[in-house]
This record gives C-alpha cells, sequence and structure tokens, in this order.
C-alpha cells in the first residue's frame, strides 16, 4: 500500500477563516470577509450557489461589510496590516477598487448602519473625539455630513439606527462589564435600563416596531433578554435562562420573532422566542461556537460558526428548520474524525471557586508526553469548543493541549468576570497553578513535561508565570503580550484609556500592586528558554512591550528568540506569517524537549 506522510502545519493552517458576512435584500449574494488566498479580502457567493468568487483585492482584513439596500456598491471597511485603523469605503457592487467614504489618517471608522435607500451612514470615530467617539450621519450624494452626538464619560458607540432614522441607540463603555445604553430620541436622551450609574451592560439589540430588544445584566448576574417600550419608555425582562447568558440577537419583524443566542461557558445554543407569546424554543445548531447571526426577510436564519473539530463555515436554516452549509472549510489531509474534541473539565481553584478548562489530548499513535498549558486572551474572553489550528496541530504532533478559563473569563457571569478587574496578576494567576497541579494530580501530565504559550492576555500570564514558577516549564512562547503594565497603560488606544483604571488600575494609586503583577518586576526568575513572537503595528500591546522583555532578558544572557512581523498587528492577518510563526512555535516546543 502507498503510505502518506501525516499531515504538517501546513494542512492544518490552510484552513481558512472567515471573520464576518452579510446578505444582500434579495437575498441572493452573500459576501464575507477571509483569508481564501492567504491574505484577507472580501469574496462573495450568488446564492444559491456556493462557489466563492473575490470580490476585493487590497489584502486587507475587513473589519465590517454591508450590502446597499438597493445592491448599488458595497460598503466595508479596512485597517492597514493591523494598525486598526479603520477607513469606510465602497466598492462596486460585483467587486473592484475602493473608492474612499470617510477616511482619516491615523484614526477610526465603525460602521453602524445604512438608511432604507442607501443614501445616509451612520457612523462613530475618534477623529475628533480621541477618547470617546463622537457619532455621525453621511450623506453620500451630497457628500454632507452632521454630529449625531459627542461622547464623553467612557466611549460612546453609535450601536442602532432605527429603520425610520427617528432614533437612534448608543452604548456608553466604562468597563467590559460597564457598559448602559440610551437610545436618542426627539431630542431627548433615555436610558435603556432603570439606572445607568448602577454597573450593567446592555449587549446587542434590535428595534422591532414600537419597541427595542435587548440583552442586559441589568441587577442580574447574567445577561437575559429585555426590551424598552418606546411609547411609555418603559423597561421590561422578556425571557431568562438559567446559567447562561442571553448575547447576540436578531429579529423577523414579519413573524415577531427573535433569534438568539446563550453562551453557556465553552459553548452556545440557538433559541427562538415568540415576542407575542414569549415563549423561547431551543433550535437544533450545526456550530458549537455562534460567531454572528443575521436573518433576512424571506425569515432564513444565516449564520458563521465554528467547533472544536469544524472550522469556520457560513449555514443557512430556512423556515422549515432545515439547515444548509454553504462553505465547505475543512482541514486539509485529516477526516472530521481524526481531528482531537475537546473534554471540558471542572475543578476547585485554591479558593474554592470552580473553574472550567478544555483538554484536548494528543493523538495516541504520536503521543509525546508532553502538555502545552494555554492561559487564553482577553482576560475578558474564554476558551470555547472552538477550531484553533495551533490546537489540533499539536494534538497530531503529540502533544496534549490544556487551556482553564480563570477567574475574569467570559460566559460564566458577571460576578466572575468582574474577579480580573484590578486584579490581572493574582487570582487568575493561582486558578493557573492549581490548574496545572489538578493535571499533574489526575495522572494528565508529567510535571517535568510542561510547555507555556500564550497571546495578548495569555503573553501577559505566560511572562508572569515564567518569572513566578518558572519550574513548572520547561520553555515558554509569549505572543504579544505586554511586559510592563506601567508602559502598557500608556500605550493602549486612546479611546481604551477612560476604562483602565478599573480594568487594571491606576499607575499612582495602584504603584505597589501594578508593580507586583508586572512581569518585568520578575525578570531574575525567568531562567527557561524563551520565544517571543510580536507584530510591529501593533496598537493594543506595542512593540516596545516586547522590546522592553527581549532586551533585558538578553542582558541576563537568558536564552531567548525574538520573532518580529513587520506587517502584522495584534494577531496575524496573512497566513503566511501566521504559518511561519507557529511552524517556529512548534519546532521550538521539540527543540526543548528533554
Amino acid at each position: 500500500m502507498i503510505q502518506f506522510s501525516r499531515p504538517d502545519i501546513d494542512e492544518f493552517f490552510r484552513t481558512y477563516a472567515i471573520t464576518g458576512f452579510t446578505v444582500n435584500k434579495a437575498e441572493t449574494k452573500i459576501a464575507f470577509s477571509t483569508n481564501l488566498n492567504g491574505k484577507y479580502n472580501i469574496w462573495g457567493m450568488d446564492l444559491p450557489n456556493s462557489f466563492p468568487y473575490p470580490l476585493s483585492y487590497v489584502d486587507q482584513t475587513p473589519a465590517y461589510i454591508r450590502f446597499d439596500p438597493q445592491d448599488r456598491y458595497l460598503l466595508a471597511g479596512f485597517d492597514q496590516d493591523g494598525d486598526e485603523n479603520i477607513q469606510m469605503y465602497i466598492l462596486p457592487p460585483n467587486g473592484g477598487a475602493l473608492t474612499p467614504l470617510r477616511t482619516f489618517e491615523g484614526r477610526r471608522h465603525y460602521f453602524c448602519a445604512l438608511s432604507k435607500d442607501g443614501n445616509r451612514v451612520y457612523y462613530c470615530s475618534d477623529k475628533e473625539n480621541h477618547n470617546f467617539l463622537n457619532g455621525y450621519v453621511y450623506t453620500i450624494s451630497s457628500g454632507e455630513e452632521s454630529t449625531l452626538y459627542i461622547g464623553e464619560g467612557g466611549a460612546t458607540e453609535l450601536s442602532d439606527v432605527a429603520p425610520d432614522e427617528s432614533s437612534f441607540i448608543t452604548q456608553k463603555a466604562y468597563a467590559n462589564t460597564f457598559i448602559p445604553a440610551f437610545l436618542h430620541m426627539a431630542g431627548e436622551v433615555h436610558s435603556l435600563t432603570p439606572d445607568p450609574t448602577v454597573p450593567h451592560v446592555v449587549l446587542h439589540g434590535a428595534y422591532l416596531f414600537d419597541q427595542y430588544i435587548f440583552s442586559t445584566n441589568f441587577n442580574s448576574d447574567r445577561t437575559y433578554l429585555a426590551t424598552f417600550e418606546m411609547a411609555t419608555k418603559q423597561f421590561h425582562t422578556l425571557h431568562t435562562l438559567e446559567n447562561v447568558d442571553i448575547g447576540m440577537l436578531a429579529v423577523h419583524e414579519s413573524t415577531h420573532t427573535v433569534y438568539f443566542v446563550a453562551h453557556g461557558g465553552v459553548e452556545d445554543h440557538l433559541y427562538t422566542f415568540d415576542v407575542e407569546t414569549k415563549k423561547a424554543s431551543l433550535i437544533e445548531s450545526p456550530v458549537a461556537v455562534v460567531e454572528n447571526l443575521k436573518v433576512g426577510d424571506s425569515g432564513t436564519l444565516y449564520i458563521l460558526g465554528r467547533s472544536d473539530v469544524d472550522p469556520f463555515n457560513l449555514y443557512k436554516r430556512s423556515p422549515d428548520g432545515t439547515w444548509t452549509m454553504l462553505t465547505n472549510n475543512r482541514v486539509m489531509g485529516m477526516a472530521r474524525d481524526q481531528l482531537i474534541p475537546a473534554e471540558v473539565v471542572h475543578f476547585q481553584s485554591f479558593d474554592g471557586l470552580e473553574i472550567e478548562a478544555l483538554w484536548f489530548p494528543a493523538h495516541k499513535e504520536t503521543a509525546n508526553g508532553y502538555t502545552v498549558v494555554w492561559p487564553h486572551g482577553g482576560p475578558q474572553a474564554s476558551e470555547r469548543r472552538m477550531f484553533r489550528p495551533f490546537f489540533q496541530f499539536l494534538c497530531s504532533r503529540g502533544y496534549n493541549v490544556w487551556a482553564p478559563n480563570f477567574r475574569g473569563s467570559a460566559g460564566y457571569g458577571a460576578a466572575f468576570m468582574q474577579k480580573v478587574e484590578g486584579d490581572w496578576g493574582h487570582g487568575p494567576r493561582l486558578d493557573m497553578i492549581e490548574s496545572m497541579e489538578w493535571l499533574l494530580q489526575e495522572g494528565r501530565a508529567d510535571r517535568d513535561k510542561l510547555f507555556l504559550v500564550g497571546g495578548s492576555y495569555g503573553g501577559y500570564m505566560t511572562l508572569l508565570l515564567h518569572g513566578r514558577h518558572a519550574d513548572y516549564f520547561q520553555a515558554c512562547v509569549d505572543i504579544f503580550g505586554p511586559a510592563n503594565l506601567f508602559t502598557f497603560l500608556n500605550s493602549v488606544p486612546d479611546f481604551w484609556k477612560p476604562m483602565m483604571k478599573q480594568w487594571l488600575g491606576d499607575p499612582v494609586e495602584d504603584k505597589e500592586r501594578l508593580t507586583n503583577d508586572s512581569p518585568i518586576t520578575y525578570l531574575d526568575g525567568m531562567t527557561k528558554p524563551m520565544l517571543v513572537v510580536q507584530g510591529a503595528n501593533d496598537p493594543r500591546v506595542v512593540k516596545a512591550e516586547s522590546d522592553q522583555i527581549v532586551q533585558a532578558l538578553r542582558d541576563r544572557q537568558v536564552e531567548v528568540e525574538y520573532l518580529v512581523f513587520d506587517d502584522e498587528g495584534h494577531g496575524f492577518m496573512k497566513k503566511a506569517n501566521e504559518i511561519a510563526a507557529y511552524r517556529r512555535i512548534v519546532e521550538f516546543l521539540d527543540q526543548h524537549r528533554k
């Protein structure tokens, strides 16, 4: 028989990502952001056909895509090599060159809505208000622009506009766990919840005739479905679910139906909610994690999702409940049943708090006994049952992967998520230590066969654990993680700065704690080989963060390798760079096995 070699990193990472999508009003076309050709562009499909074709050729990541309601153009936002300074463009409906619509060098433009006739664009931007953002409406035919509101107090995002343009919704972010929302109508501003000064969040929402339906956790640990009645200005709870958070939603006007996603730890569930009967029904979902959803005038539901063994794909659900897979993204050279599904486990941390985690065991035929510990980014995010080519390649290469959702992770209620605010380096760090001790006690890992790899906040945690607990690890990989919390506070994007005191701390008032929680404080403890990966254009964790830790370790003669990508930001947008980075990471781990 012919023997083929096992799939290498190229096969796993040649799966493409889909970061967003839009459907035209007639539901005959779908456009989506993908790196199908190795770099991100907009691609399209003419439904019901599912063969994609390119619509843009700028090789940059679309931040948003929308069809003109009359199909005269596509509107899209692009940054430049990961700098996150999103500029707004339009392009022909069948694709082609970009025409600038709203641009401002070094600043961002966040799309909100198009008018029904496609002539007015609603958006917010930091171009005139760097810390708090202003809202604008721009008329394409005349080139005139007017200011809708002046942001103040917190980053103020324009989040929705009424179909008849008689009102709009803003969200004011003071922290990731404190985001009240407001209705602006007839010159007056009304809080969607009874008290906007009480810390809570208002998440996704949609207009439905004379009410605004949204998810919130006002006076609750979990988010639920609520409504604000336009006529009476009254707030009402519509539906709650136990031990899950209601998040993204979309409405179908003619049937008075709300489709929503319920987030429960590492997995999502899809529901329909009948506004008339107030009844919610669980519906089958083809994915474990829903990234986005939209509903067309026909009642067809469109979703973007993935699971632990399924890469990003687009699906549609007909009104009769039948699901159709619109894309067929899969791992080259691997059958689905050859991929490793996540095992969901729970353990008690140092103070009795229950922590959920994902365990990906190595392929039995290649198992080398080593485990890669992965602290996720965010920190107010979570590791979920979603496809990561890095995890699957590690398992194929013989490594176990361990991914705990330490305190502060999203999906476990507001109180759990708040535990990381003002405590980046104590509680979460001890959760990570306890997670490794649990692995060792359970016999799933060996004490002398642990590696540590993390990105963003996970990179920060990698540096901190290395500095304070180096004996656990054979080697460590930091992917664009903050090294010094004082310099990090000063270098984040302008509109993050009003939130930093609650999220992280004040450099004067919290000097002692920030010093104790800064990885650079523990340079003498960083004794293991290290690989540091950084994007030169990263606006969130700037290159200077990695520069200083690398130089400090080199000054101490610590083995450290530094890999910088000049055309990347906070993550990998170019497939060649992504493959090069993760190939080197796995080679680095292989080199440091005993």
